[in-house]
């Protein structure tokens, strides 16, 4: 069945659908296709697209690093994949009577944590690490445009398909 944002049922989707801003997943095109799968995000484009073999079975756009913070072009290969990641670095402290927010968007490498508080991690659910602590991760935040601290955010539904498929050892191709 073909996962889509704008496409429905189980068509092909054309050259021009996957420059298209649509997400769209084939389940059926990544289960069948021989050969490896592969990943190639397009910095420029704000789009990360999955390949099985030479088959390009899925597209979905992606916010990457913000200055400061870019995400490095390069060949990785995935490195370790988590369900439920949660950030080392980014996150909140959180009042350990109330489970209030004290203080968000905390980095922990900077901010010292205030006493009676907790640190708790962002959430990084479906995260593809591919380069040292970078990734692919879900988020509810995923503007066309780079806004990361160096991971590529997607779309919860898309972070769940590209994971699903994805292998360690695969190759992750990060271009401009």
């Amino acid at each position: 069945m073909l996962f889509v944002g704008a496409l429905v049922g189980s068509l092909w989707p054309t050259l021009a659908d996957a420059h298209s801003g649509a997400n769209w997943f084939d389940d059926q095109a990544a289960m069948n296709s021989s050969g490896s799968p592969s990943i190639r995000i397009n910095l420029s484009e704000q789009k990360a697209y999955f390949y099985k073999g030479g088959r390009l079975v899925g597209v979905s756009l992606v916010s990457s690093g913000k200055q400061g913070f870019r995400t490095s072009p390069g060949k990785f290969r995935v490195l370790a994949k988590r369900p439920n990641h949660r950030s080392s670095i980014y996150g909140s402290f959180v009042d350990r009577n109330t489970g209030r927010v004290v203080k968000a968007d905390v980095d922990t490498r900077k901010h010292r944590r205030p006493a009676g508080t907790y640190y708790r991690g962002a959430k990084m659910n479906h995260y593809i690490r591919f380069n040292g602590g970078i990734g692919m991760h879900a988020s509810g935040h995923v503007p066309r445009y780079p806004a990361s601290h160096g991971c590529v955010r997607m779309p919860p539904h898309m972070a769940r398909k590209f994971f699903q498929y994805s292998r360690v050892g695969m190759p992750v191709t990060v271009t401009y």
